[in-house]
């Protein structure tokens, strides 16, 4: 017999009855019944009901325990003369004949392993992450995301990609968040940078004749957190294709994202195609370029009729509207709610609002504004008896969208507007190859290695800001899952993109040498993309939070509590990489 266990404390059934066995697991749960002691025990596969009686030796030993010791058993499988049918096991339980204590465990725990995880504070609960991924539902959460990268290999494979592992330690690079930097110790004064993506080196793989790349890459920006952004670290499926145009790329998306959702969860996941929408339309009619469609309303643009009122709020403003189908039965206190929100959480310096009565007239919040002639432009235009309309102004488009789009959210969220269980996909295609910065420079709105539609003509000819890329984004349920692009292949396009953005052809082949050279041996068109694991899993486990589906998650300052990183290193850990810290006094 094995030392430590025969079975798995999930497989035992009435038919095992009689069979002498040994299980190996975690305390969950002691009953002590006076002559009967029944202990749960718990391993990664389930629960099975210990009984211990008419055994001083085997009572000694149970009376030592508490939960979240680590035991072994042996003993007889019995039938219960007390059923659970809830329990896959729950028709029989072990007579223990012995018990082993493998690992003791403190008697005061810093949290109740199974309690639910809000009662918990989050800090505690990442201090002591080995103890709270006992819980089962984070564990459960842990073993399906083992399986969903296991479906995404197996399904990338039977699509022709080849899965190539590419360095860690690299080069730094301008692409779009601070680089994570390493000391080197044989060459002072120079520094490795982990990969904020495996770019470049997927790029140059396709200039090395492998048709279709592709790893569960890990990647590295010193960006801060997010609920959605996991700080520091995180995996992606990173793929690239040689010989392939954009629809290429939508055909692989198309087909691995809903093929891995649907295998991994109840909800509805549409077919494909995904609805395309473009970026300039996405942030007029969403005002968001990750737009969740399972929320009906939208927004639009009143400008022209709003100007036409005596409202001061409106007077020569951008006026965006949301239309509510039979909101104007909301009450009052939801209409304040909706103005203090947009106030304290969006900056707006009001929100305005009429209910359209069943007779087609206007009421409350701005309705004396609203003439005859204006009420019946908008009940042509957008809305209908019984509806309510919110509207938001202000002097910059961009600004003004995006407090439209967060209005949007809200009100899906506080009337429940939002689809149930089901996941709907689109592609944001068609962003703009430039932005301007804060500073108001120039800079690239996406990613520097796209190719611009138009080709060189359009880099050379069009104002930078209206030149588009061949970039996509694919959305689900409000989050950004996967973006991609088109690759620049061309040296000469590729130096002159980014002069645009204020870097020297020297640059270019300072910061980009690999790519730059590798440009001028025969390079192949190549597109590709990189979906999110980690919110890909968040989505298909239904979590909020993307902690949630990471074991060993950093916390919202990017610090790991259990392992203590960052953490202060010795002068002499310094000297070996040639580096002197100067630090201000606190």
């Amino acid at each position: 017999m094995h030392e430590y266990r025969t079975n798995n404390c999930g497989e035992l059934r009435i038919s095992n009855v009689g069979q002498e066995v040994k299980l190996a697991g975690w305390v969950q749960k002691i009953r002590n019944l006076g002559a009967m002691k029944f202990i749960d025990l718990r391993d990664q596969f389930g629960i099975t009901q210990v009984v211990v009686s008419n055994n001083s030796e085997v009572e000694k030993v149970a009376n030592e325990l508490v939960t979240e010791t680590c035991i072994s058993v042996l003993g007889t499988v019995i039938e219960r003369s007390s059923k659970n049918p809830k329990m896959p096991t729950g028709e029989i339980e072990l007579e223990a004949k012995q018990i082993t204590i493998l690992g003791k465990c403190k008697s005061v725990l810093p949290f109740e392993i199974n309690s639910e995880n809000s009662n918990v504070r989050e800090d505690l609960r990442l201090e002591y992450r080995f103890l709270d991924l006992r819980n089962d539902k984070i564990h459960q959460n842990i073993l399906l995301r083992a399986k969903i990268i296991k479906t995404i290999r197996e399904r990338m494979d039977e699509l022709g990609f080849c899965e190539i592992q590419t360095p860690i330690l690299a080069n730094s690079s301008p692409e779009g968040a601070r680089d994570f930097l390493v000391p080197s110790r044989l060459h002072p004064g120079e520094f490795y940078a982990l990969p904020q993506a495996p770019q470049q080196f997927k790029q140059l793989l396709m200039v090395s004749g492998f048709n279709r790349y592709y790893q569960i890459a890990p990647c590295f920006r010193d960006e801060d957190p997010r609920a959605d952004r996991s700080p520091g670290e995180f995996y992606q499926l990173d793929f690239e294709m040689s010989f392939a145009t954009q629809e290429d790329v939508f055909k692989v998306l198309e087909d691995v994202i809903p093929y891995t959702f649907r295998k991994h969860t109840t909800w509805k996941v549409p077919e494909g195609p995904f609805e395309r929408i473009p970026y300039k339309v996405a942030m007029e009619k969403y005002g968001s370029d990750k737009p969740d469609l399972r929320n009906p309303l939208v927004i639009q643009d009143v400008t022209e009729i709003a100007n036409k009122t005596e409202f001061a709020g409106f007077t020569g403003k951008k006026v965006k509207a949301i239309v509510v189908p039979n909101g104007a039965s909301s009450s009052r206190k939801f209409f304040d709610g909706m103005t203090e929100f947009a106030k304290e959480e969006l900056g707006a310096s009001g929100l305005y609002w009429v209910k359209v009565e069943e007779q087609g007239t206007f009421s409350g919040g701005i309705a004396k504004y609203i003439t005859e002639n204006i009420g019946k432009e908008l009940l042509e235009e957008m809305a209908k008896p019984k509806d309510a309309i919110f509207f938001v102004a202000g002097e910059e488009l961009e600004p003004l969208q995006k407090m439209a789009g967060a209005l949007r959210i809200e009100l899906g969220k506080r009337l429940d507007l939002l689809e149930k269980e089901t996941y709907r996909f689109c592609l944001i295609v068609d962003f703009p190859m430039y932005e301007l910065s804060d500073e108001g420079k120039i800079d690239f709105n996406h990613n520097p290695f796209s190719m611009p539609q138009g080709g060189l003509k359009a880099l050379e000819e069009k104002d930078p800001l209206e030149v588009y890329a061949y970039q996509y984004d694919v959305v689900c349920n409000g989050y950004e899952i996967a973006s991609g692009a088109v690759r620049n292949h061309d040296p000469e396009l590729m130096v002159k993109a980014f002069q645009i953005a204020g870097y020297s052809e020297e640059d270019v082949k300072t910061k980009f040498g690999a790519l730059y050279n590798a440009f001028q041996y025969g390079t192949p068109p190549h597109a590709g993309a990189a979906p999110g694991l980690d919110r890909i899993i968040m989505l298909i486990e239904n979590e909020e939070n993307i902690r949630e589906v990471i074991a060993f998650p950093k916390n919202k300052k990017a610090r790991d509590l259990m392992m203590r990183a960052p953490s202060k290193v010795t002068e002499e850990q310094l000297r070996d990489v040639h580096i002197k810290l100067d630090l201000e006094e606190k």
